[in-house]
């Protein structure tokens, strides 16, 4: 079975860092797209990064462009956010999703997600 399993959240004062890590396995990890979403209290599930299989290609939401860096390490099955310049509005439970296809939309397999917590 698909596994998702997403660590690395936390509670950080604005203009910190995290970096999320995503395990996955139960796929053919590396030849599969990977991305990122999150979900703030009261708002829709927003799509925040995605990388091809080979890291060729990245994609970004507006929000995070020039904050946010996704990669991958096909070798450990694993998919990574790295988070600089935090603002209180990244708070939200944030989940990495595969993909068959880098320009599709998402899978139906979900890990629980981390909680990232912006505050001062």
């Amino acid at each position: 079975q698909v596994q998702l399993v997403e660590s690395g959240g936390g509670l950080v004062q604005p203009g910190g860092s995290l970096r999320l890590s995503c395990a996955a396995s139960g796929f053919p990890f590396s030849t599969w797209a990977m991305s990122w979403y999150r979900q703030a209290p009261g708002k829709e599930r927003e799509l925040v990064a995605v990388i091809s299989n080979g890291s060729v290609s990245r994609y970004y939401a507006d929000s995070v462009k020039g904050r946010f860096t996704i990669s991958r390490d096909n070798a450990k099955n694993t998919v990574y956010l790295q988070m600089n310049s935090l603002k209180s509005e990244d708070t939200a439970v944030y989940y990495c999703n595969p993909k068959r296809n880098y320009k599709g939309g998402p899978s139906d397999y979900w890990g629980q997600g981390t909680q990232v917590t912006v505050s001062s």
